[in-house]
This record gives structure tokens, C-alpha cells and sequence, in this order.
């Protein structure tokens, strides 16, 4: 397994390592003993399965204190525009994103640790997109951040009115009336 690491700290991308032959291929998507070392916890409260089409966007989510949520996240089928914006209010990349792509062929695993927005594109048709999280979902505890909020800067490579969004996030708000609960 290989590891990248960002500016921003906290989040992780795991490369982990993929058996193939003709049959198939093996991998360990979890392995605690292997993640406690990269300040995964060990404990995993909920696990998330979405199907989406093309062009698909969901987020940029959170769950607020003390219902936070660190998500690890990875796509079976298909490919996702993965994002992570720190929330967390004394960060020095306070309102700083990643971006990273998770296919079903590179198998990686990104964590999205507490003190994060996250949301996703999906980059085909059928995409699956699997997440483990640390708490269990609240609903008193959710709030977002608009996705293509200009302040943010984050590069969705499709223009907002190409994206299919819920009628949920369109309305989240934006950058400069966000309050952070972090």
C-alpha cells in the first residue's frame, strides 16, 4: 500500500496494493491495523452505497459536532470527481480544497477525516460510490456549502448548469454566509 499526502493536512489518499490475474483481482479495502497508522479510526459507524448517472453532483455535505463524520471513501464502478474543503475554523487552509479522481480501475481510497465538506461528480453512467463513516447520519446535524460557490474556486470540469443537483444543494449557502460548526 502507498500513501499521498496533501497540503491541506488530514486528508489521505491510499493507493492500496490490487492482486489481479485472469480470474479477477483481490484487494483489502479496510484493514484497521494498516489505517490506525495513517489516523483512520478503527471504529466505522455506518457504510453508504450510492448509484448515480453521469454528471451527477453531490455536496459539498457535512455533519456537525458532535455527529461528525469522517468518511473513507472509494467507487466500485465508474469514476468520481472526489472534493474535500476544510472546514475547520483554525486551520491554516481554512476554505482550501483537494481534488482527487476515484475510478473502479486505480481502486483508490481517499479519507475524508472530520472537519471537511465533501461532496462528488460522477464522471460516467451506473457509477458506484462506497463510503464508510465514522457517525452515524443525523439529520438535525447536516449542512452543506453551495458546490460551485465562486469563493471556493473548486474546478467541477462541467460547467453548474450541466451538473444534475437535488433541489437540496442548490440551495445550500454560500462560502461568505457559511458558519462553521468546526
Amino acid at each position: 500500500m502507498n500513501i499521498q499526502t496533501f497540503p491541506i493536512s488530514g486528508p489521505v489518499l491510499i493507493l492500496p496494493q490490487v492482486h489481479g490475474d485472469s480470474r479477477g483481482f483481490f484487494m483489502e479495502s479496510f484493514k484497521s491495523s494498516t489505517y490506525k497508522d495513517l489516523g483512520i479510526p478503527e471504529l466505522f459507524r455506518q457504510d453508504n452505497h450510492s448509484k448515480s448517472a453521469k454528471n451527477v453532483l453531490r455536496g459539498l455535505h457535512y455533519q456537525a459536532p458532535p455527529m461528525d463524520q469522517g468518511k473513507l471513501v472509494r467507487v466500485t464502478r465508474g469514476s468520481v470527481l472526489d472534493v474535500a474543503v476544510d472546514i475547520r475554523k483554525n486551520s491554516k487552509t481554512y476554505g482550501q480544497h483537494i481534488s482527487v479522481v476515484l475510478t473502479e480501475e486505480n481502486h483508490e481510497i481517499f479519507w475524508v477525516p472530520s472537519g471537511f465538506a465533501h461532496g462528488f461528480l460522477t464522471l460516467e453512467d451506473d457509477t458506484e460510490f462506497l463510503y464508510k463513516v465514522t457517525n452515524e447520519y443525523s439529520k438535525e446535524s447536516e449542512g452543506g456549502i453551495l458546490f460551485d460557490d465562486i469563493d471556493l474556486a473548486i474546478n467541477w470540469g462541467l460547467p453548474s448548469k450541466d451538473c444534475i443537483i437535488s433541489p437540496k444543494d442548490k440551495i445550500l449557502p454560500k462560502w461568505k454566509d457559511f458558519e462553521s460548526p468546526f
